[in-house]
């Protein structure tokens, strides 16, 4: 076996909560290596050179939730950190030839609901100031360990003193937080475990407008509309103030790598190891004790601490022995929700997308390209393509949410060309077995697409996204120069998520706060002392927040 090495915490994946987690450590004084398996830095949020001159943000794409505090502390803005505005931040194209343009000015969102409905026009803004009242009670719960308030056996942990102490001043301040919300506060609960389509129904008659916001409610989640838990999906992407404002969404300069390329900077500063292409075999414990991890190709590297920012399955199923956890939290692991139902498409273009509905000319980059593109017109339409999902078929009318960083960010493409980043629903991990049916391919061709193995159908899915914009936008095929295709399937081996779930683990009620990742352990800790988790398998969970990790870094200071 190799020589070891010794640290204060290992930190394994070098995703950009792993790699937040290793900052706040060594800017305590602790002497940190970071393990990360793939070539490149960042987890989902990095940034690829797929095509020569391409600089390819292959998963992540946007930044909006990403802790400001974090930015300030860790000095990212020093460090190259530039975050990219988006206005206007949101389009919808029609069948019928008509568009939904939306932004942070006012003014244009009146103008442009007002197309559909003067009464949803004069909703908007009172809707907006609704989710921002939620938002601000809630965003302090984003910044510290979750309290484990459930009164739980007390053979699964022993629970200090200091602990109960602590859990029950945040949840008293939770509560003080939520009496400010006042009469909002029961459209606040349903908001929090109520599904997205009636609270959308009841604000606004505009269905282009509620399909609009909709989107938000089921992306990287594998729900509908209408499934109780996407209002909180809708919530928790309007969150954060990343973006210059709360829910305003930004593009990082030179690709999302270049966030986690900021913090690995601010790493190495404070003298961080950061070790690539070092897969861990097995953590390493001893009598119930985290002592450090092996990789594998044999070297073991020991450590006090060992923090995990991959998620829950890989770090106890995998990186563990069956004997090493008690029975009651490996039973309650196993059960973790990853159903997932994304996909996502990169296209190197060699100009714009041009929307018929916006006459757009050859070449030009127009402001409906800054934000968010939207397919997905009516509610119905994103009905029905989850409908297809849930008996296991990838949707026959997909729903696609694409951006054009280019369209702000010169620097991550040739001169002239462009990078289209779709992000699809619904694709789903687990498909329908191949035979029992099948369902028609993109366009003019007439063979089945057969679906019971990603690796086969992945080209052919790509094939009816493309053909979904196209009808939107007719000159998409003939643009497109390169393209990557990520299935679910893709997701869970290039990036390590289990079932391709961008959020290491479904965001339901069940899923969320005291929860996450499993009831009783909602602090970070384990029943391996000395093990942590430090990503988005733990409190407040998915996207780019970094809140895992600078609140995991937070609990392994106070015991260590």
């Amino acid at each position: 076996m190799k020589p070891s090495s010794h640290y204060d915490a290992i930190i394994i994946g070098g995703g950009h909560n792993g790699l937040v987690c290793a900052a706040y450590l060594a800017k305590a004084g602790r002497k940190v290596c970071v393990l990360e398996r793939r070539h490149v830095l960042g987890g989902c949020a990095s940034t690829e050179e797929i095509w020569p001159g391409y600089k390819v943000s292959t998963a992540a794409y946007v930044i909006s939730l990403f802790l400001p505090q974090i930015i300030r502390e860790l000095k990212l803005k020093e460090y190259g950190l530039t975050i990219l505005l988006r206005s206007p931040s949101s389009f919808t194209p029609l069948p019928d030839g008509r568009s939904l343009l939306m932004g942070a000015d006012a003014d244009l969102c009146r103008r442009e609901i007002s197309k559909f409905s003067t009464k949803d026009a004069e909703a908007y803004p009172k809707y907006n100031a609704f989710l921002e009242r939620v938002a601000a009670v809630l965003e302090p719960v984003l910044s510290q360990a979750a309290p484990d308030p459930l009164p739980l056996p007390e053979y699964w942990r022993n629970v200090g003193l200091g602990k109960r102490i602590r859990d029950g001043k945040k949840l008293w301040s939770l509560y003080g937080a939520l009496r400010e919300l006042g009469a909002d506060l029961p459209q606040a609960v349903e908001l929090l475990s109520g599904a997205a389509r009636p609270i959308l129904d009841r604000w606004f008659e505009s269905d282009v407008l509620k399909a609009t916001l909709a989107t938000d409610a089921i992306i990287g989640a594998f729900l509908s509309i209408s499934s109780p838990g996407s209002a909180y999906v809708l919530l928790h992407h309007v969150m954060g103030e990343a973006g210059g404002a709360r829910g305003v969404w930004g593009y990082v300069k030179g690709g999302m790598g270049a966030l986690s390329d900021a913090i690995a900077k601010a790493c190495r500063d404070m003298h961080v190891d950061i070790r690539r292409e070092s897969p861990v075999r097995q953590i390493v414990t001893s009598r119930g004790r985290a002592v450090g991890v092996q990789l594998e190709d044999g070297t073991q590297i020991d450590a006090k601490v060992v923090a995990s920012s991959v998620d829950a399955h890989l770090t106890f199923e995998k990186f563990l022995t069956p004997d090493e956890l008690p029975d009651f939290f490996r039973e309650a692991v196993a059960r973790i929700d990853y159903s997932s139902a994304s996909a996502k498409v990169n296209l190197a273009l060699s100009e714009p997308p041009r929307f018929t509905c916006m006459k757009d000319a050859p070449g030009v980059v127009a402001p409906h390209h800054h934000g968010t593109m939207h397919i997905g017109p009516s509610l119905d339409y994103l009905e029905r393509a989850y409908d297809d999902a849930k008996y296991g078929r990838p949707s026959e009318h997909p729903i696609l949410e694409m951006t054009m960083a280019t369209s702000v960010d010169p620097t991550i493409a040739p001169p002239g060309k462009h990078i289209l980043s779709m992000f699809v629903q619904y694709a789903p991990y687990k498909l329908r077995k191949r035979g029992r049916e099948s369902i028609p391919a993109a366009g003019n061709d007439s063979r089945p697409l057969l679906y019971d193995d990603w690796d086969d159908i992945k080209e052919s899915f790509a094939d009816r996204c493309v053909a979904a914009l196209a009808e939107y936008a007719p000159n998409i095929p003939n643009a497109i120069e390169h393209r990557q295709v990520l299935s679910p399937l893709d997701l869970e081996r290039t990036f390590g998520i289990t079932g391709g779930n961008i959020m290491q683990g479904a965001m339901g009620a069940h899923q969320l706060f005291c929860f996450r990742p499993v009831a009783g352990w909602a602090d970070h800790r384990t029943p391996i002392r000395g093990l942590y988790l430090c990503g988005a398998a733990s409190h407040p969970g998915g996207g780019v927040l970094g809140a895992c990790g600078k609140n995991a870094a937070e609990e392994i200071l106070r015991d260590t």
